[in-house]
């Protein structure tokens, strides 16, 4: 299963050890159960907004979580802009996950994103958990 972490899922998921967003992220970074992807502005974003010190993360967590999202991604290069969402770097979200054929985005902030955008189902990490449960999750 092909999907885009938008970085509320990624914070969340290293900020709560047992919740739904860390499911999400062992499933795609240490069980690669899901095929995250990535385009290099996501990753821009990402480097941006983990070693926020609001977040609390240290340089060790930010950095190993950013290795694994390089070593276990799938990169896409859009070739395309979109103008869909309010927010604008919503977009980028949406770019990555057109270019690379993903069936979801995964977002905290699903009020950001269009239900649908073509094939592409926005869903928060708790729904995309239900929607594997047939296939089997890890815990």
């Amino acid at each position: 299963m092909r999907v885009v972490l938008d970085t509320n899922v990624l914070v969340s998921g290293l900020l709560k050890p047992d919740g739904n967003e860390r499911r999400v992220l062992r499933l795609g970074l240490a069980a690669r159960r899901l095929t995250v992807l990535l385009s290099p502005a996501i990753m821009r974003e990402y480097e941006a907004v983990l070693p926020r010190p609001r977040l609390k993360l240290t340089a060790s967590e930010v950095s190993q979580t950013l290795n694994a999202l390089r070593a276990a991604a799938e990169w896409v290069e859009p070739s395309f802009t979109l103008r869909v969402t309010k927010d604008e770097p919503d977009n980028r979200f949406l770019e990555c996950a057109a270019a690379g054929q993903a069936a979801y985005i995964v977002t905290g902030n699903a009020r950001h994103f269009p239900r649908r955008y073509k094939r592409i189902q926005v869903v928060q990490a708790r729904r995309l958990l239900e929607l594997l449960a047939p296939i089997g999750e890890p815990g």
